[in-house]
């Protein structure tokens, strides 16, 4: 039994990362926002306690949001997060043959044993995807490599990515990339999230010096980023 089924993940992370959400979804609506996206139907795979789909439901009001997990426990969170345009189905989405105009796999991927089979499965279930990778593969976490450890044991991270990997992956899966952006997660959210350590928050000043210079480079060196992918 995996440690979404069995309650192993939610033992280790009680909120589901709830406190990120709102910073998640303004990503997704920057995202949309700046491709003319205006979809009717939007889904997220491994959506955990829901609320990043409520936050895009604000934001989005006449739109319907759908959101599908495995883990049982998390029907608690979306009793209080269901309403007429936002459904939440306990369940492999990979089973149902539903069809929608925009499928979101936010920090989902590193997460799946075999992701190359689950994104070909997925590539023709939505017209658009939206991607959100933590880049955890950058100089600083490769020095400390008992890190990329503490990612696997806390939260079940089998894979990990850097910006040219992400786009390489989709690339060769004949995924058409619309448009990324770099979201410098770690800067934003080192005050209020309960997923980001005590040693990356010290690198906030440092992240935001650097990347007045290159963004791209301070993701390299420092990491701290994650990254939005939209794509067909």
């Amino acid at each position: 039994m995996n440690i979404y089924v069995s309650g192993e993940y939610k033992t280790k992370n009680e909120t589901w990362d709830v406190e990120d959400s709102p910073w998640k979804a303004e990503q997704i609506f920057k995202l949309l926002q700046k491709n003319n996206i205006s979809a009717k139907n939007y889904c997220e795979i491994g959506c955990g306690a829901g609320e990043i789909l409520v936050q895009l439901s604000q934001k989005l009001p006449d739109r319907n949001f759908f959101g599908y997990d495995i883990a049982p426990q998390l029907k608690d969170f979306w009793q209080a997060r269901a309403k007429d345009n936002i459904k939440f189905y306990c369940s492999d989405f990979l089973e149902t043959d539903n069809y929608y105009d925009v499928l979101m796999f936010v920090d989902v991927i590193e997460h799946i044993e075999d992701y190359i089979g689950f994104l070909k499965k997925i590539k023709n279930k939505g017209d658009l995807k939206i991607f959100n990778f933590p880049l955890e593969i950058f100089a600083v976490k490769a020095l400390l490599g008992h890190k990329f450890l503490d990612s696997r044991k806390r939260y079940g991270h089998l894979h990990y990515f850097n910006k040219d990997i992400c786009l390489a992956v989709l690339q060769d899966l004949n995924f058409e990339i619309i448009d990324y952006f770099y979201a410098p997660s770690a800067i934003d959210l080192a005050e209020t999230s309960k997923s980001i350590s005590y040693g990356s928050k010290l690198l906030k000043l440092p992240r935001i010096i650097l990347s007045q210079l290159s963004v791209d480079l301070t993701a390299k060196l420092l990491g701290g980023y994650s990254l939005f992918i939209l794509s067909r």
